[in-house]
């Protein structure tokens, strides 16, 4: 028994810079995957963090929830849809999916949905850049239980010690009038190599509940604070480099999406081949990370 995706889908198309919009699309192509009724959801969570004109209120997975077409239905017999945001950094969609699990083991809802995705406050711009090193574009994760001996294991989470690797702020001292469409990225000097020390912390931990000592099975989807990350991460794991699997990586760090987007890709390209598990791995802020393995259902090759 376990939770297992049922589905995923993606949005990366450069005709919107809307989170909103592209975590709706996202989530609708994962519904149409795996032919799910939006009544068929009960729960919504956005994991994303940067936002169409850094949207305080209303909770922006209200925003995507409507863009989806989920949960629109006002009679009094309808199915109802509870949707929220849940931000953590770049381990927001791993701590998502540790909050779905405990939702799903208790029959709270049949499917809950994770949104995720990122974009720079004024919308005008689509790919990562020095002063903003995100890409534009949405995912999602359509989660279900199985009485199958597949799914997500323990989530395991570290908390880094120190001053934050990475801080996201809007700065009051001089946005003045602008401050809807701006936000500034200061990253440590070394803080790809503080997040890689909590991803393996992490790591370690879910690979030894698990007590795995050959790690040929395991494929590794990891946070791609750059595009070296992944294949760092799996060096000090002592994962072969060829068990790595990464998003499209073309406009740059598609940061919360990345887990989601490297996995639907994965699918889709039927290229996990004898892999039996993939283990998740997101680093970020804090410095935090979380990691959680995932045993994987037989693949048809197929998106599911």
């Amino acid at each position: 028994m376990g939770v297992r995706i049922k589905s995923t889908g993606i949005s990366r198309t450069n005709d919107t810079h809307s989170v909103v919009e592209h975590s709706g699309r996202a989530a609708k192509q994962s519904l149409e995957r795996a032919g799910v009724r939006a009544d068929q959801v009960g729960v919504v969570i956005n994991a994303g963090i940067f936002r169409d004109y850094n949207t305080v209120e209303p909770a922006v997975s209200a925003l995507i929830q409507r863009a989806a077409g989920i949960g629109l239905e006002y009679a009094k017999d309808d199915p109802r849809t509870f949707s929220f945001d849940l931000m953590n950094g770049a381990t927001s969609v791993l701590n998502a999916v540790g909050v779905a699990t405990a939702i799903l083991e208790t029959g709270s809802a049949e499917h809950v949905l994770i949104v995720s995705g990122d974009t720079h406050p004024s919308l005008l711009r689509y790919a990562a850049d020095d002063e903003f090193p995100y890409a534009t574009s949405g995912a999602a994760l359509l989660l279900e239980h199985t009485d199958e001996p597949v799914g997500f294991g323990r989530l395991h989470t570290v908390a880094g010690e120190g001053a934050p690797a990475v801080e996201a702020y809007v700065d009051t001292a001089t946005m003045g009038t602008a401050g809807r469409g701006l936000m500034t990225i200061d990253r440590a000097p070394d803080f790809e190599d503080r997040l890689l020390e909590v991803a393996v912390e992490a790591a370690r931990a879910a690979l030894a509940e698990a007590d795995l000592t050959d790690l040929s099975g395991i494929a590794l989807i990891a946070s791609t604070p750059s595009s070296a990350f992944p294949k760092r991460l799996a060096d000090a794991l002592g994962i072969d480099q060829d068990s790595v699997r990464t998003p499209d990586l073309a406009y740059g760090d598609p940061h919360t999406a990345s887990l989601p987007q490297a996995y639907d890709r994965a699918i889709g390209a039927n290229s996990f081949g004898e892999h039996t598990q993939v283990l998740f791995v997101a680093a970020g802020s804090g410095p935090s990370a979380a990691a959680v393995l995932y045993r994987l259902p037989a693949l048809t090759g197929a998106p599911a």
